[in-house]
């Protein structure tokens, strides 16, 4: 049977129509067989032979689905991508192929750069086909990958400025929206308030501690979703980001810590116990944590003192 439509394309005086009829039903019966290296030797050399072809483009889109069943997702991207450089848009079912070629570029490209230009067009050409909150925060997220730091701010800003920024999911990154907001006000911080070790923060506010120095207390607090809350608590909750000076917990009170680190410190995040607080809740473990903000590499890498957990640890 593919011998005689193979007959028909080379002999016969055919309109572009008829033309893609019996290509498509060729392409559909190597598809049936699950011949694709047939189908791909099949439709690349169609378009090379013919390269008015109008419907070139779903012929590529249709080899570049071949590949993927194959599994070679890199020879897939190039022909995706051949699309959107080299043919016209067609639309497959009311559905646009250069969209449905960006679709799959996003999920099987490993590039950064590359995925930057997708989302880009994504989101210029085809605002109404896709959830821009969300390819804004993923598009920061690539900027932020390729290390290009100013145009990483300005996505993570506009995708903080949509309504719907709090309920964006993506799986993998179950945060996303606190790193987002996390980096912007750091970014417009004064950042003034982080020590180059660890061991140099634990040092200053156990002096301040032993010498009921509040306002040196303070001073070391991050000036950036510093939070306050139970071990149950989210720290991106309002409530847990109450500002307070530490004042109004030391007048009055016997403050204590322990002598070291809690054990389940890590290399990137420390906890400090501390009792006397008040007397419903006397026990404060202070959260130490380590500065990820490599837009600025004088403070990338110190220590910040990040919040306080009441109560003991669950």
């Amino acid at each position: 049977m593919q011998q005689k439509f193979q007959d028909i394309l080379d002999n016969a005086n055919l309109n572009s129509q008829q033309k893609y009829s019996i290509i498509n039903q060729m392409a559909t019966n190597y598809l049936s067989a699950k011949d694709y290296q047939g189908l791909v030797l099949f439709l690349s050399d169609w378009v090379e032979q013919n390269p008015d072809d109008m419907y070139n483009s779903y012929w590529l889109l249709m080899t570049a689905y071949a590949y993927l069943s194959m599994r070679a997702e890199p020879v897939a991207e190039y022909y995706f991508d051949r699309i959107l450089q080299q043919y016209q848009d067609l639309l497959v079912k009311g559905k646009s192929i250069h969209f449905m070629c960006l679709q799959n570029l996003i999920q099987i490209s490993k590039s950064p750069a590359h995925r930057i230009k997708y989302f880009n067009e994504l989101i210029n050409r085809f605002p109404s086909e896709v959830n821009t909150t969300e390819l804004y925060l993923r598009l920061a997220m690539e900027y932020e990958k390729d290390s290009q730091w100013t145009q990483a701010l300005r996505a993570y800003t506009v995708f903080l400025e949509q309504p719907d920024a709090t309920t964006i999911q993506i799986p993998g990154e179950p945060d996303a929206y606190k790193n987002a907001r996390h980096l912007i006000d750091y970014n417009s911080s004064s950042k003034d308030w982080t020590f180059e070790s660890l061991d140099a923060l634990e040092t200053a506010v156990k002096k301040a501690i032993r010498n009921y120095d509040w306002r040196s207390l303070d001073k070391y607090k991050a000036k950036v979703n510093f939070f306050s809350m139970s071990w149950k608590q989210d720290e991106m909750d309002a409530n847990s980001q109450e500002e307070f000076s530490m004042r109004s917990f030391m007048r009055g009170n016997r403050i204590r810590f322990a002598e070291n680190l809690d054990p389940s410190s890590t290399p990137s995040e420390a906890y400090l116990r501390t009792t006397g607080w008040s007397t419903y809740v006397p026990v404060w473990y202070l959260y130490f944590r380590k500065v990820n903000f490599p837009l600025d590499s004088d403070i990338h890498g110190n220590w910040e003192w990040a919040g306080i957990y009441m109560g003991e640890k669950l």
